[in-house]
């Protein structure tokens, strides 16, 4: 008979609940304890099992219960190993398990006890006792229940071992919906969505576990469309949606900057009552910001009942990306008002902003704050950014000053914020020398190169760009395609620099022709220097006018409403020719344009950039 078998509880004790205060459980065991109830091991069990399992807070009292208690079961055993398992103290669980091995009702554990040790192993993080338990239940004939063998694949999963997940499954002769739905996760999660999604498809039965962890799968991979995809399916299935596939739906959001589908998703979440937990509304912020609607993400931000540290981190982020360095620092300081302490993530953040309106002092002071007064010791991303305050701000001796004094050997990050300062202010030999850095470090980083060729291009010395481009020829370096993403009527179109496959590419090339036109008349000159060819201007300009950002702002103009924003996303940093450009046709057209870019959010309107020329 199973030890988790159904059980009518007596109404006693259904009477403790998750919300029942350890004053009230104490009433409740007096009341059992005088009626005799106890005495039946059956009834303790379930007593013990209910305090343990519906409040991790009252783990020790019902650890108090069960030494009081005569002849445990090994229902009771498995129940707080299984609470354990879920708890903050996880290694607990082998306690109880060697009390099963010990006992003197001669007990043995079964399935239920090495699926909660399966998934204790996980919670752990610890292969070496993964590998003991996965022994001991070989040992006991549990290695093919389906129980079982689904916390193996989860526990894998959770060691990052994906060979393990595989062998298991492979092992499975007709895998249920539990054991399809935990290689799914786990090869989702590990970024096998390829095979994540054949078995997907392949199953007979879905549950939302399952379509969540496709869902979820596809957007850590970076392929939110195919996130965005599936879950117009997953509706059309009229499968439940919950907290989890919102939080993937809208990270998908982010990543893409689909506002209309984000908004989309978030009158969703309030139609259908969804409860905002924390991390979905510090998801909904991380949202509203990547799509450059500060305001939104400020008003979410302060309609939230409960913030902790990545939702303030969040919307700092946020108002650093977009410009808005003061109000950052703003509402730093309102954090710690709050009493909430900074993480790293924070100071990444509060650095950002410090970096995108050139406050280096205040930069500094908080950077040395972060050991001296939190005892937070600095990443190299940290380090990366203060390069990149000082370069900015066209201190360039002191950026590499501080490289040069940094605990830790350099990285990439760091040498790459130096080149990037060292191409705004033209200061060849210093870049030269990151270049040569970078490619230390990392030998076909293709910024490196391409940044050093900008610089000798901005000087006209053909030969040097020449050299820079055959040494990436040699070396196999290939720089890295522009790509820009703009959200029209709820669909995300994608362009690549040169790119000539999209369906309406004609009416795009007519309103190039138008833009080129207008901005003539307005007296803009194409700025030809990062072409790293030597080649006639009029070519040069052709080459600009494919860049990618442009051709998604053409295809923006003919397809969006006249006082519809045209909201565009680049991998790459938008060059200092497109910037310009940008702020003319904005002019031109009297249009918004919100571009982002690898570093940042850039807001033109009438000619001008948030930016202010300081990026």
């Amino acid at each position: 008979m199973s030890s988790l078998r159904s059980i009518a509880k007596h109404p006693t004790i259904s009477m403790v609940k998750p919300c029942t205060t350890l004053r009230e459980l104490k009433q409740i065991h007096t009341q059992l304890f005088i009626n005799g109830l106890l005495n039946n091991p059956h009834l303790a069990g379930q007593f013990i099992a209910s305090i343990a399992l519906n409040n991790p807070n009252n783990l020790y009292y019902s650890n108090q219960v069960l030494d009081h208690s005569q002849k445990p079961t090994l229902f009771t055993f498995n129940s707080m190993i299984r609470a354990h398992s879920k708890s903050s103290t996880p290694h607990r669980s082998f306690y109880f398990y060697s009390r099963i091995l010990h006992s003197i009702d001669n007990l043995a554990p079964d399935n239920y006890t090495f699926t909660f040790l399966v998934r204790t192993s996980a919670q752990l993080l610890a292969p070496q006792i993964g590998s003991s338990v996965y022994c001991a239940l070989v040992k006991y004939g549990f290695e093919h229940d389906p129980h079982v063998q689904s916390g193996l694949i989860y526990m894998y999963a959770e060691f990052g071992d994906l060979v393990a997940c595989h062998r298991v499954f492979k092992s499975i002769c007709e895998p249920d919906l539990v054991c399809q739905t935990a290689m799914v996760s786990a090869c989702a999660k590990m970024g096998d969505v390829g095979f994540a999604r054949k078995l997907f498809d392949k199953m007979s039965q879905k549950d939302p576990i399952a379509w969540n962890a496709m869902i979820s799968g596809y957007t850590q991979c970076g392929q939110s469309r195919e996130a965005l995809t599936l879950f117009s399916l997953m509706q059309r299935e009229g499968v439940k949606v919950n907290e989890v596939s919102m939080v993937s739906i809208l990270s998908a959001c982010a990543h893409l900057g689909a506002l209309d589908q984000g908004r989309w998703a978030h009158v969703y979440i309030e139609r259908n009552k969804l409860r905002m937990t924390v991390t979905l509304g510090t998801t909904l912020i991380d949202m509203y910001s990547k799509c450059g609607n500060m305001n939104k993400a400020m008003e979410a931000f302060w309609r939230m009942e409960e913030k902790n540290v990545y939702t303030w981190s969040s919307a700092i982020g946020g108002l650093a990306m977009n410009g808005a360095g003061e109000k950052c620092l703003e509402l730093f300081s309102l954090m710690k008002q709050d009493g909430v302490q900074p993480n790293e993530v924070t100071f990444v953040s509060v650095l950002r902003g410090c970096s995108v309106v050139g406050l280096v002092e205040e930069g500094r002071k908080h950077f040395v704050s972060m050991s001296e007064v939190y005892g937070i010791e600095p990443q190299l991303e940290h380090y990366g950014l203060m390069v990149d305050l000082y370069g900015r701000a066209g201190r360039l001796d002191e950026a590499l000053n501080f490289i040069n004094s940094m605990p830790v050997r350099p990285h990439v990050g760091a040498w790459g914020a130096l080149l990037n300062a060292c191409k705004i202010y033209k200061n060849m030999e210093m870049g030269e020398l990151a270049s040569r850095k970078m490619v230390e470090i990392e030998a076909k980083n293709h910024g490196a190169y391409v940044l050093l060729s900008n610089i000798y291009a901005d000087t006209k010395d053909w030969d040097r760009v020449s050299n820079v481009r055959q040494t990436m020829n040699v070396k196999g370096v290939r720089k890295q395609p522009g790509c820009s993403v703009i959200e029209v009527g709820g669909e995300v179109h994608e362009f690549f620099v040169g790119d000539k496959s999209h369906p309406r590419y004609a009416e795009i090339q007519v309103m190039l022709g138008e833009i080129a036109k207008r901005l003539k008349l307005l007296g803009y000159v194409a700025n030809t220097n990062p072409v790293l060819f030597d080649i006639e201007e009029e070519e040069k300009e052709d080459a600009l006018c494919l860049h990618s950002e442009k051709i998604a702002i053409a295809f923006g103009l003919i397809s969006l409403g006249p006082n519809v924003p045209i909201r565009i996303v680049k991998n790459l940093r938008v060059c200092w020719d497109c910037h310009d450009a940008t702020k003319m046709i904005s002019k031109a057209f009297n249009r918004e344009i919100i571009v982002r870019d690898r570093n940042r959010f850039h807001h033109f309107r009438d000619g001008e950039c948030s930016c202010k020329g300081y990026w």
